[in-house]
């Protein structure tokens, strides 16, 4: 710490015959000059939504809905969010919490399945690396054999997108609900976006069309213990009847055709589903009970 001489002139005035002047130097202590920093403001949805790196995945914007469906599903600063087989939400969710004093777990299939399982767990980790930006990431596993690899009341919220009818076909659509309500804290929720079946319509157990009702999904929540708390029609499409020939891939992005030569091809108008675009999707958030 610098010192500072400081002269200070003290005048003494006499009563009555002229006045005399006394110098008194005083040595006081400096103090330390305030500098302002500009503080960076931390990451909002909005930016990482916007992001550059997101060039490719922002055409999909209009059909996913990413701002409306995280703020839907309560996304939050601090939070410890899971996402059941991920991919596309990664670009969002994993810089913002990352920036946010909040961590983002990968939950991907187990190493070891196939050889291209294990190629794209790979190239999944080397994509979303936190050389890249994305901070450091958690990882868990699940699988029909493995079940949920995260620990009991670890997770503030689990995310999964267009994966139900999936754990339908492979049987196991109970064991997956149970295996998330095991996994979220107390209080903690699971959101789901899926394709949605018409409840006018007959539901396939085994999720044949990529189609599932809400209430079936509601009935899984409910047999595993977690409470419905709302739905959401943020990625609802009107135009889409959920009942074309090679089910919900018949639109885009996947936009199958048929077979040349097959019944499905006779008088079949990819234009058509182009035009549709992209599934009716029911939007659905459950809650673990507090204890």
């Amino acid at each position: 710490m610098k010192r500072l001489l400081l002269t200070a002139a003290i005048l003494l005035t006499a009563c009555s015959n002229g006045s005399s002047e006394t110098i008194e130097t005083v040595e006081v202590e400096s103090q330390p000059v305030a500098t302002t920093q500009a503080v960076e403001a931390p990451m909002m949805l909005a930016d990482a939504i916007a992001h550059p790196r997101r060039a490719d995945d922002a055409a999909r914007d209009r059909f996913r809905n990413p701002q409306a469906t995280l703020d839907f599903f309560d996304i939050a600063p601090g939070q410890t969010v899971a996402e059941i087989w991920p991919g596309w939400y990664t670009q969002i969710l994993a810089p913002y919490l990352a920036d946010n004093d909040g961590t983002y777990v990968a939950v991907l299939f187990p190493d070891g399945v196939s050889d291209r399982i294990d190629d794209r767990n790979a190239a999944f980790k080397e994509k979303f690396s936190e050389e890249a930006g994305y901070g450091t990431l958690g990882y868990g596993s699940f699988s029909k054999d493995t079940g949920l690899s995260l620990a009991d009341n670890s997770v503030d919220t689990i995310l999964t997108f267009r994966n139900v009818h999936n754990w339908m076909s492979g049987g196991y659509a109970e064991d997956a609900f149970a295996e998330f309500a095991r996994a979220l804290k107390p209080g903690g929720m699971l959101g789901i976006v899926e394709h949605r079946l018409p409840e006018t319509q007959t539901q396939d157990p085994s999720g044949s069309t990529g189609y599932v009702q809400e209430s079936y999904m509601k009935a899984l929540a409910a047999e595993a213990g977690l409470e419905f708390v709302e739905s959401s029609e943020v990625n609802a499409n009107s135009l889409d009847t959920a009942d074309h020939p090679m089910g919900v891939w018949t639109l885009p992005p996947r936009s199958r055709t048929p077979d040349e030569g097959s019944a499905e091809a006779n008088g079949f108008d990819a234009e058509l589903y182009l035009n549709i675009g992209e599934s009716d999707r029911a939007t659905l958030k459950f809650r673990k009970p507090a204890e």
